[in-house]
This record gives structure tokens, C-alpha cells and sequence, in this order.
């Protein structure tokens, strides 16, 4: 019996592919950290094969230089962009405290509306949730640096030591279940190459957004433009969320310059670039790449971010299509009609 399910490979792979999501759905904890570093490593490698075509440089010194450059564009976003933040937080702070103080501001009238609806409203119960929330968030923010560090760290060690590493996994296809490996070893090729795929459609929307909100940053009045362009950038990364994450710091900056009148071009500026990714660019560039109609794009779109939230507009196209080549769906264009 056991020699006749390992000859029956359609049998064979069914059941090493529920292990595969079995294992995957009880390390669901660590799968920020495991997509994390599996984007950083295709993208290095990608970079690194160009950087040794054209400028001829050895595999381990293009992945430091690479790794270098990341870590000081990473500075220079934090450093710079941290500062004019916290900048545009006081500028802001500032003017609201000079409009509260403003000599027409009823403050006898806000101070009793405050005074009554503190008296009428369990307030303390709603500071301990709002303090909870903030807690949480802060908790939350501290876990996603984490798994970003962690990441590129592995990352860039699978990189130093990407021969060694093939060497040595190549050893499990030639053990006793050397079939186990060989099916792990196919549904990963499979996944990689979709997955790819996505990954070079979501650079070329980031790259799309960075532009398009550049200038109109610049023709708002936006200044220290190539430090938001970085910052921009790395947000544009995370699929329509990064567009909308990017308008809170935006926002404050944006009151600083010229007041509410600023904040609104630049909630009608943000607006405009989600719309033109969600059901532009997501859709149009998706299904150019991987061959699949728009609607079906679309909705795999909108049905990965329903059940796996931010990650499900990452790996929601790549997971359609893996299984469209695990029950070898030949997908192909059909000619137009006339």
C-alpha cells in the first residue's frame, strides 16, 4: 500500500499539500515574518543577478552592497522624515492652541459643553478603552518592526549563503522520502514563480504612486519631496493600504503649509491615487501578468482582503493561480473577435 500511493503522484501530492496548509495554518503566527523575508530574498536575488550581468561584481559583494544602500535609504527615511514629523506635530499643536486661545473662541461655552458631558457620559470607562486601543496599536507596531528586522536579517543571510543553502536542502531529494520533498519542492516552485509575478506588478504600481503623488505634493507646496517620495514608496509596497496609511502623516504636514484648505487637496490627492491603483492598476496590471480576466481579478481581490486581511492582497492572485497549476488549468489568451 505504501508503494502503490507513492506511485500514484496525483494521490501523492493531494495529501503532501494538505500537510503543507496544515503546517501553514498552525504557523499562522509567524507568516508576517516568513512572506516578509520570502519578498525581501526574491527581490535581492532579483537585483543581485542584474548587478552582476551588467557591473560584473561577485554575488557576495553585490548582496552587501545591496543590503548597505537598503539599510541607509532606511535611515535616511527614519531620520530625516521622523524629523519633519515631529516638526509638523508641534507646527500643528501650535496652531491649534493658538486657535483655542483666540480671543473670538467661546471658551467659557466649550469649557461647560465639556464640563456636562463628562458629567453625563462614563468618561472614565471610555479613557481606559481609548488607552487600551492606543496600548494595542503601539503593541502592534512594535511586532510588525519586529518581523521587518527579523525578516531582513534572514533575508540577507539566505543571500550570503544562497549556494550553500541549495547545496545542503538538495541533500532531503535524495533521502528515504525523498517523495515528500520532491512534491514540497514542486508546489514551492510553483508558488515562487506566481508569487514573483505579483511582487513585479506591486513595484510597478509603487513606482506609479510614488509619481503620481509626488507631484502633486509638489504642486500642493510640499517641500522635503524626496524624503516623502522614499516613504511613499515603501507604503506604496503594502497593496491599497499603503496609499491610505500615508495620508495621516501627510495630513499634518499638510496643516501645517496652508491650513484645512491643504489637508483637503491632500485627502482629494490621496483619494484620486487610491482610486487609480484599486481599480486601475491592481486589476488592469494583475491580469496582464497573470493571464486572468479582470473580473476574476477583482474579485479574488476582494474576497483574499475579506478572509486574509492586508496580506490577502499580496498572496491572494498568487494562491488562485497556484492551484489553477496544481489542477493544471492551461490558462491561455484567446484571439479577439472582429
Amino acid at each position: 500500500m505504501y508503494q502503490n500511493f507513492i506511485e500514484n503522484i496525483r494521490l501523492r501530492r493531494f495529501v503532501v499539500l494538505a500537510v503543507l496548509i496544515l503546517v501553514i495554518y498552525l504557523s499562522r503566527s509567524f507568516i508576517t515574518i516568513a512572506l516578509l523575508t520570502f519578498i525581501f530574498t526574491y527581490l535581492s536575488s532579483k537585483i543581485v543577478k542584474l548587478l552582476h550581468r551588467y557591473l560584473k561584481l561577485p554575488n557576495a559583494a553585490a548582496t552587501i552592497g545591496l543590503y548597505l544602500i537598503a539599510v541607509f535609504l532606511l535611515y535616511l527615511l527614519f531620520a530625516k522624515y521622523a524629523t519633519i514629523l515631529a516638526q509638523q506635530a508641534i507646527q500643528t499643536y501650535n496652531s491649534l492652541l493658538r486657535f483655542y486661545q483666540h480671543t473670538e473662541f467661546d471658551s467659557t461655552g466649550v469649557t461647560n459643553y465639556l464640563s456636562k458631558y463628562f458629567e453625563t457620559h462614563n468618561w472614565q470607562d471610555k479613557l481606559e478603552s481609548g488607552a487600551g486601543i492606543i496600548f494595542q496599536q503601539l503593541q502592534n507596531v512594535g511586532r510588525v518592526a519586529v518581523s521587518f528586522f527579523l525578516s531582513f536579517l534572514l533575508s540577507f543571510f539566505f543571500m550570503i549563503e544562497k549556494e550553500r543553502t541549495f547545496q545542503f536542502s538538495r541533500h532531503f531529494l535524495n533521502s528515504d522520502y525523498d517523495w515528500f520533498f520532491q512534491d514540497v519542492h514542486y508546489f514551492a516552485k510553483i508558488f515562487t514563480e506566481t508569487f514573483g509575478v505579483v511582487l513585479e506588478v506591486q513595484l510597478i504600481i509603487a513606482l506609479v504612486n510614488t509619481g503620481i503623488t509626488t507631484a502633486g505634493l509638489a504642486l500642493i507646496g510640499f517641500n522635503q519631496l524626496p524624503s516623502l517620495a522614499i516613504m511613499i514608496f515603501f507604503l506604496s509596497l503594502v497593496p491599497v493600504a499603503g496609499v491610505i496609511i500615508s495620508f495621516i502623516p501627510l495630513t499634518l504636514i499638510a496643516y501645517s503649509i496652508n491650513g484645512l484648505q491643504t489637508v483637503v487637496y491632500v485627502l482629494l490627492l490621496v483619494m484620486a491615487v487610491h482610486v487609480v491603483e484599486s481599480y486601475i492598476l491592481n486589476p488592469k496590471l494583475m491580469s496582464s501578468r497573470t493571464k486572468l480576466p479582470i473580473f476574476y481579478t477583482f474579485v479574488i481581490l476582494l474576497l483574499s482582503e475579506r478572509f486574509l486581511g492586508v496580506w490577502g492582497l499580496i498572496v491572494g492572485i498568487p494562491i488562485f493561480t497556484f492551484f489553477l497549476e496544481v489542477i493544471h488549468v492551461q490558462i491561455k489568451r484567446e484571439p479577439r473577435e472582429n
